[in-house]
């Protein structure tokens, strides 16, 4: 049980609602979705219909009105269902906030109940070949001609991409500003001339989560569309939503501890070497202990920062910190289940060997773990 003054009953009965959804109408058909690539559409509009898109996002907007533990039940449902992938939080917790923070009156109006409904699916396009971590290197541009801005760039690894009717766009409206020029731009994808999404990457995990590369030749976005009304904000609006999604990507590395621990457990007593249980042996104890040392460290530091941030006391260090260190942990804890398992566990088929893959991703994604170190180490 989460031990918060923010945690309640409410978050309970609607963990046993997202559980439930998940088990009959997720999980069964997850190999399925692997294959495909992608999250079907239909899956999208189902969340909605549950209301389990937007949870935070306020009511008038047709969100729930919730705060950061709901995002956290969804991400540690998914995890122990072996979805770990599947991007609600990308759609409803990251980009949504973007726009109920950041936009217009116009803007949260025309897409926040739609996307609380699952009617349109989100991305968010920052990435680029020649710049990850430093969003500044971006090339990307949108230069305004008339009443529209003119988009023209390249975007790759962008989650959703496949799928995705809106697309926040991160581009330079004035390039000779540096990052002082860089807006977000709302991109409609429905008949918008000049976007191309590129082929699905095969990548070494996350499987179900499509990912892909975006083209924009001359592609005009309404001005209207322009994040906020005003050009030259939007470096600093990532800087500012960038500890949340990296304490979101917490959530889902310390889920994943607490579900692999649990699934080594019961392997290791149901297994027998040498005449006994592997678990009788002193060395696997010891590994676990460990294993369980570090889940429990990790769970009490992401509860904490979850509290910091409904408070309004979370930073960007604390964001860095959370990210690094429980991307790192849970790397060496799944590293050890793993090891438990010996040779099953680099069967795909057990649900170990998929975690260790799909989570790899953690140590990179949301800024690398040098730069999240070097974020914390200026304050020094």
């Amino acid at each position: 049980m989460i031990r918060s003054p923010h945690y309640t009953d409410g978050h309970e009965t609607f963990r046993t609602s997202v559980r439930r959804f998940i088990e009959t109408e997720i999980a069964p058909h997850w190999n399925d979705f692997r294959k495909e690539g992608h999250v079907p559409r239909e899956i999208w509009r189902r969340a909605g219909e549950l209301g389990f898109l937007c949870t935070k996002t306020a009511t008038e907007y047709g969100g729930g009105g919730g705060d950061l533990y709901h995002c956290l039940v969804v991400i540690e449902e998914q995890t122990r269902a072996q979805a770990s992938e599947l991007t609600f939080y990308l759609h409803s917790d990251i980009i949504a906030p973007y726009i109920e923070l950041y936009g217009t009156d116009d803007q949260k109006a025309r897409y926040l109940p739609r996307m609380a409904r699952g009617e349109i699916v989100a991305a968010i396009a920052m990435t680029e070949p020649g710049g990850g971590s430093d969003l500044q290197a971006i090339r990307t541009t949108a230069i305004a001609d008339g009443d529209s801005y003119v988009l023209n760039g390249q975007k790759v690894f962008i989650s959703n991409g496949h799928v995705a009717d809106l697309i926040c766009v991160a581009a330079k409206t004035d390039p000779a500003q540096g990052a002082k020029g860089i807006s977000l731009l709302l991109l409609e994808t429905e008949g918008a001339e000049g976007f191309t999404r590129g082929r699905k990457l095969r990548k070494v995990g996350c499987k179900a989560q499509d990912s892909v590369e975006l083209f924009f030749e001359d592609v005009r976005i309404p001005r209207r569309n322009l994040l906020g009304g005003v050009e030259g904000k939007g470096f600093q609006q990532l800087m500012l939503r960038l500890p949340e999604e990296r304490l979101i990507m917490s959530m889902s590395s310390v889920a994943n501890m607490e579900s692999a621990i649990e699934e080594t457990v019961s392997y290791t007593r149901e297994r027998k070497v040498f005449g006994q249980r592997l678990i009788d042996l002193q060395n696997t104890r010891f590994k676990l202990a460990e294993c369980k040392t570090k889940a429990v460290l990790a769970r009490n530091f992401l509860e904490h920062c979850i509290d910091a941030f409904i408070d309004g006391r979370f930073d960007t260090v604390q964001g860095a910190m959370a990210k690094w260190w429980s991307s790192q942990r849970v790397y060496e804890v799944l590293d050890e289940c793993l090891q438990l398992h010996g040779g099953y566990g680099y069967m795909t088929e057990y649900p170990i060997a998929r975690r260790y893959a799909d989570q790899r991703l953690a140590r990179i994604a949301g800024g690398t773990n040098e730069i999240m170190k070097e974020l914390i180490g200026r304050t020094l």
